[in-house]
């Protein structure tokens, strides 16, 4: 244990490495907080920094590397492009057959198409009855009772 203690530079230049083609073959910002952190770490270690201090830096230095960009990280990945099928949200249709979320049955007619529908809190619609596009998930459209 004391070989591990008197060459931890070893073992931050591992987790340094491990972070980094985790993160290379993750294609997300997943590990790359405690890359930085072993860093740091292993450059004190390399100072002759007592064990105890080196850990505390690694957690310090990728805790507030993941504070400080994980909130920029979230905003930009729910940043969605649009698709042609986003300008069918909000839009009136007409039930062509009722749904049922229990049968899995239901059509509507939006915008002159057809879609199989659904309704996200599991209430049936009648026939002939208008709705408004609220959610596609797939080829499903989601709708609530237009009012």
């Amino acid at each position: 244990m004391q070989f591990l203690f008197d060459n931890m530079w070893i073992v931050w230049l591992v987790l340094f490495v491990a972070s980094i083609i985790l993160e290379a073959v993750s294609f997300q910002l997943f590990s790359i907080w405690f890359a930085l952190g072993a860093l740091v770490a292993l450059i004190g270690s390399l100072f002759g920094i007592h064990v105890a201090w080196q850990i505390a830096i690694f957690i310090v230095v990728s805790g507030a590397a993941l504070g400080a960009t994980r909130p920029l990280v979230r905003k930009m990945q729910r940043k969605q492009e649009p698709t042609n099928a986003d300008r069918y949200i909000d839009q009136p249709g007409v039930v062509l057959e009722a749904i049922d979320n229990i049968k899995g049955t239901g059509q509507v007619k939006v915008l002159g198409q057809v879609w199989t529908a659904r309704t996200k809190d599991g209430t049936d619609i009648a026939e002939g009855a208008t709705v408004r596009t609220v959610a596609i998930e797939g080829v499903k459209l989601f709708v609530e009772i237009a009012e």
